[in-house]
């Protein structure tokens, strides 16, 4: 793992900091970038969404496919946690805790667009980060890139419609179109493009350009990061100093959603006695999430100062040092798995 993947979490600390003080400081110009937008897309934020974005698409490799039918049952296990449970336990704990358990702290409005934040993370699966992940428990890295692939693809198709019942099912309204625009714009796009990148790169599949060309993102990818979370807080400064406890009622409920999410995952992993070389990648996929979506769409369809966009910022501060426990269990955990 590189410096930043391993201490992202102080990078995006610092950068609230910068988002904060700026934001108080000189709200005029957050508040021009601000209105610079299209169809409910802010230009600015998507620009630097598609920097975080496209490099990890370029990583797909499809040609991978032809490898799905093979040990079908670590594919089936990541499917059925990132389709069939995750999207829901994560809309179930948005609503238990911001309209149950924080519904005195938290006004009736906000507690919906975390919600709604939630469930943004929720529905998206992880895709980049995993390979970190896939490759600090020593799992299998062919298999792990069938199981992103396949995701990718159903990403697609399952995202919008599992994201619009699940909002709809928590009184949330859904602007499908501008959810349906999301999906096309920050995953089709740059997975065909990036799809594309890779064949122009790798037609000799000695891998060398490809690597080069990675490595030349890479540093934009982390600028593009940095300055959504410096934006999106910005954008909210004078919420998050008048009530700083935001952030901590939003991790609470993601915290206990990620611990709980790979519980399941790993003992369903057990029960299926799957190789810990495909369990342990299988589970961090279900664990972790495409947050770059995630705030891409909770931005386009709830706008930069709402609080599903703070909720899934959130995310992105909670869930490294969360996985990197979880790594640290799964490593230690192997004796329970067949090599």
């Amino acid at each position: 793992m590189g410096l930043f993947e391993r201490y992202l979490s102080v990078w995006v600390g610092i950068a609230i900091v910068v988002g904060i003080l700026f934001g108080s400081i000189v709200p005029d110009a957050f508040a021009i970038i601000a209105g610079i937008e299209y169809a409910h897309v802010n230009l600015v934020i998507a620009v630097l969404i598609w920097l975080m974005i496209y490099p990890m698409m370029v990583q797909i490799d499809f040609s991978s496919l032809k490898d799905v039918g093979k040990k079908p049952k670590g594919l089936a296990l990541t499917l059925i946690i990132n389709w069939l449970i995750k999207p829901f336990t994560m809309a179930f704990l948005g609503w238990l805790f911001f309209k149950g358990i924080f519904a005195d702290w938290v006004d009736p409005q906000t507690a919906t667009e975390y919600i709604a934040g939630m469930i943004l993370l929720g529905v998206a699966p992880c895709t980049a980060m995993v390979f970190v992940w896939s490759q600090l428990t020593k799992g299998d890295a062919n298999y792990t890139l069938v199981q992103v692939s396949v995701n990718d693809i159903i990403m697609i198709f399952a995202f919008a419609p599992i994201a619009g019942f699940l909002l709809g099912v928590t009184d949330i309204t859904v602007p499908w179109t501008t959810l349906f625009l999301s999906v096309v714009l920050y995953v089709l796009i740059p997975l065909v493009i990036g799809a594309i990148t890779r064949k122009k790169l790798d037609d000799a599949n000695d891998h060398s350009r490809l690597k080069q060309f990675l490595a030349t993102m890479k540093p934009w990818s982390i600028v593009g990061l940095l300055a959504t979370v410096v934006l999106l807080f910005g954008f909210q400064s004078k919420t998050i100093l008048d009530k700083p406890q935001a952030i901590i009622l939003i991790a609470i409920p993601l915290l206990i959603q990620t611990y709980g999410i790979f519980a399941i995952a790993y003992f369903m992993a057990k029960q299926m006695k799957l190789p810990h070389s495909i369990a342990a990648p299988a589970c961090m996929i279900g664990t972790s999430n495409f947050f770059e979506l995630a705030v891409a769409v909770a931005i386009s369809v709830f706008g930069l100062n709402s609080g599903a966009a703070l909720a899934t910022v959130v995310g992105v501060l909670v869930e490294v040092p969360v996985m990197l426990s979880l790594v640290w269990l799964a490593n230690h955990t192997r004796h329970w798995f067949t090599e």
